[in-house]
């Protein structure tokens, strides 16, 4: 709410960082599609919450645990069950909303590119990969619990952190050639510059690719994939469309901020720490029958309790979003830093965040206090500001 008034009040100027680059059509646009955004996140996050306190406070939950125990499974197949038919129906309910934002708000700005045909084929793989996590997932963690009740916190969490390792390392190879297909950008020149620019910092790139970002959408954005050997530079294709050499370095060079200045590495050791807490709380909550006291559940059921604790968790989580992202903003800075000074080139840094918050119509006045909440990255304005005061 505070974003959107915030919005309405000041959408209207141009900032002078964005004066010849910005003009009145385009500034109405960013207006629209992000007021659009604010107000269909509402509503599609109301009735998130809507439903959550109907299945856990309606007595639905309680019916559904009911039925599953009913069925006198092995532990582990009720488990399996529990959690994938969950996940099932919180997919399809989400649908209606994904298919409003992709086919409704982002085709009335011009961004979406995706056919109905891509959108079911990207559906079905995506529910592919879901019951295969689902499945490997809850049956090691339940293996886990079976196997060494007094201990299985931290079983579990060394589990977690080797499969989100292992997931970084096949996610270039397994799943993402799954929805897009990469390929050797065309600019050999570019690609020479984007490896020169590398070894400047000691960061061994295997390869340099292209994504066909434009089968989907005209939204422009470039990344590092995997980690070790395996590390790629992913360019959409539409960057590459919009962007000139130099900008592109630049985007470039901050993301090699990133893993030079071992912010990957540091957020997982934090994320880790914090997840090891969590595990053990966990643990010794879901040792006592607190959660299904409170909310009345009939049936004794470790399923049941680890929903509700994934509820309640995430009520007292809440003030870790703004430390967790002030952190990220820290980092944005310190690679924004980095960047200008392997590039030497603060013009071409500022030129690239302009096109990219222009091409994407990302919001130019967000409420400060909502970019404290739950922005990663500093605000354009702002971000642009300190980077023109680096020496």
């Amino acid at each position: 709410y505070l974003n959107l008034r915030h919005l309405q009040g000041y959408g209207a100027i141009v900032p002078s960082e964005f004066e010849g680059v910005v003009d009145d059509n385009t500034l109405k646009k960013i207006q629209s599609y992000v007021s659009e955004k604010i107000r269909f996140g509402f509503l599609s996050s109301l009735f998130g919450n809507i439903a959550a306190i109907l299945f856990i406070f309606g007595g639905l939950l309680d019916i559904y645990n009911t039925w599953i125990m009913s069925l006198n499974l092995p532990f582990i197949v009720l488990g399996i069950m529990f959690f994938l038919l969950l996940n099932y129906a919180y997919t399809f309910i989400s649908v209606p909303f994904v298919l409003y934002d992709i086919f409704k708000i982002e085709n009335k700005c011009g961004f979406n590119l995706m056919t109905p045909k891509i959108w079911v084929i990207d559906f079905i793989k995506m529910i592919f990969l879901l019951t295969l996590v689902v499945i490997l997932v809850a049956s090691v963690g339940l293996w886990m619990i079976q196997w060494s009740p007094n201990y299985w916190w931290i079983w579990i969490w060394g589990f977690f952190l080797l499969f989100s390792i292992l997931i970084m390392y096949i996610s270039p190879y397994v799943i993402e050639p799954l929805f897009n297909k990469f390929t050797a950008i065309d600019a050999k020149d570019l690609e020479q510059k984007i490896k020169e620019l590398m070894q400047k910092v000691n960061i061994k790139v295997s390869r340099v690719f292209k994504m066909d970002a434009s089968k989907r959408s005209r939204h422009t954005n470039a990344y590092f994939s995997g980690i070790g050997r395996v590390r790629r530079i992913i360019i959409y294709d539409t960057l590459l469309e919009k962007m000139e050499d130099d900008e592109i370095l630049s985007v470039l060079a901050h993301e090699a901020g990133h893993w030079k200045k071992k912010h990957v590495l540091k957020m997982i050791i934090l994320a880790e720490v914090v997840s090891l807490i969590g595990v053990y709380l966990s643990f010794r909550i879901l040792r006592t029958d607190v959660l299904t006291y409170i909310f009345d559940i009939s049936h004794e059921s470790l399923f049941a309790k680890i929903v509700l604790l994934g509820f309640v968790g995430g009520i007292f989580s809440l003030p870790l979003n703004p430390i967790r992202n002030y952190i990220s903003r820290r980092f944005e800075k310190e690679a924004d830093k980095f960047a200008c000074g392997l590039t030497g080139k603060k013009d071409a840094m500022v030129s690239a965040i302009i096109k990219l918050s222009r091409d994407n119509l990302s919001n130019l006045h967000p409420h400060p206090l909502y970019a404290a909440f739950y922005y990663s990255h500093p605000p354009v304005i702002e971000r642009i500001r300190d980077i023109k005061t680096i020496d």
